[in-house]
């Protein structure tokens, strides 16, 4: 490599860090081990919700004109439906513009879990997410302990069983000097 390339290269180098430094703190990514991010968005039906407390939530960012999107839900219905009344919620948070594609595809879907209206994507920004679909499952401390990039079979033995196994774990109640 000769000395131009070798110094062009720092230089790049020192720009990509200089512009990571710089980002706002809203737009990182939520890590493993990190708590979970409060957010407030609309329902279909126009109602405040956040995420549910002291339950296993399963975060799922998704759109309607996400090819693979559409092609994971059939698998989170059935895993809602397996789980749903064992403490585990599925919150599905949607960054269509449109809530009527959001609606026509609930519906068509079966999709009887929390769907939420992320019109303007602030809180899929807020966690980091910048492509589709992106999933985070957290625990009932609101810990988040996997983020998943893409399309999941959530029916799959690893998927299913770590779900279940997330549901039988103790509860461990923290004091709010730890939480």
């Amino acid at each position: 490599m000769n000395k131009r390339a070798f110094i062009a290269i720092l230089l790049l180098i020192g720009v990509a860090v200089a512009i990571a430094s710089l980002m706002p703190e809203g737009i990182q990514p939520v890590k493993i081990g990190d708590q979970v991010k409060t957010f407030v968005l609309p329902d279909l039906k126009g109602k405040a919700q956040s995420l549910p407390e002291g339950k296993v939530i399963l975060l799922n960012f998704w759109a309607t004109w996400c090819p693979p999107c559409r092609k994971e839900v059939p698998s989170m219905v059935k895993l809602y439906d397996k789980f749903k009344d064992k403490g585990f919620e599925i919150v599905a948070v949607s960054v269509d513009r449109n809530i009527e594609d959001i609606t026509e595809f609930v519906t068509e879907q079966n999709m009887n879990f929390t769907v939420l209206h992320d019109k303007d994507s602030k809180v899929s920004h807020q966690y980091g997410v910048f492509r589709y679909p992106e999933s985070l499952i957290v625990d009932s401390n609101g810990v988040v302990l996997q983020h998943l990039n893409g399309a999941v079979e959530w029916m799959e033995p690893q998927f299913h069983d770590y779900i279940e196994k997330l549901l039988n774990a103790p509860v461990v109640e923290l004091t709010k000097s730890e939480s």
